[in-house]
């Protein structure tokens, strides 16, 4: 959800706000309620973000078999996708410091999935060819290699390991199943 960013916006907001307000040459108890008016409405965005995120987690299940990846989630709605391995024609892996992260699933041409059916499960600022993400994975690279086997096992290729994670860049691409 971008949550680091959003707050980061809204305290250069407040921030500009504040040195705005002294510059015009207002006492520091006006600054602070002129400031608290900007405060609140940015805490209540945030919040509701948070909310958001936190309904997103409750109600997301990955589910890798040999055959697909099924993806269920939403909130208000449930939605259940199935994307076959036969439409997938690569997957990437981005993995975080911490283990966790994302795997992002580009689909065959013509296939193509709609970004605003699969936000926030859909790769960021790829538009024009939106890509299924598994999103916020607790042990990213185990379950990279539990997909790049699922793939190479329905491509009927032999799959390459991973390097360790210690090893590996931010952006690791997964082994591709090549065409029998």
């Amino acid at each position: 959800m971008h949550l680091p960013g959003l707050a980061t916006y809204f305290a250069v907001l407040v921030a500009a706000r504040i040195v705005s307000v002294l510059m015009a040459g207002a006492s520091l108890p006006v600054t602070a309620m002129d400031a608290l008016w900007f405060v609140v409405p940015s805490m209540l965005v945030i919040g509701i973000a948070l909310v958001f995120a936190w309904g997103v987690v409750r109600t997301t299940a990955y589910t890798i078999t040999n055959r697909r990846v099924v993806m269920r989630f939403g909130i208000a709605l449930s939605m259940t996708v199935n994307l076959p391995y036969a439409l997938v024609a690569s997957a990437a892996a981005k993995l975080h410091a911490d283990g966790s992260g994302d795997i992002s699933l580009a689909l065959l041409k013509p296939h193509r999935v709609s970004y605003l059916f699969f936000w926030p499960h859909a790769r960021p600022w790829h538009l024009l060819r939106p890509q299924p993400t598994l999103r916020g994975i607790a042990d990213a690279g185990a379950v990279a290699q539990i997909l790049a086997r699922a793939l190479a096992g329905a491509a009927s290729v032999p799959v390459q390991a991973m390097a360790p994670a210690s090893a590996r860049p931010d952006n690791a691409d997964l082994p591709q199943p090549q065409a029998a």
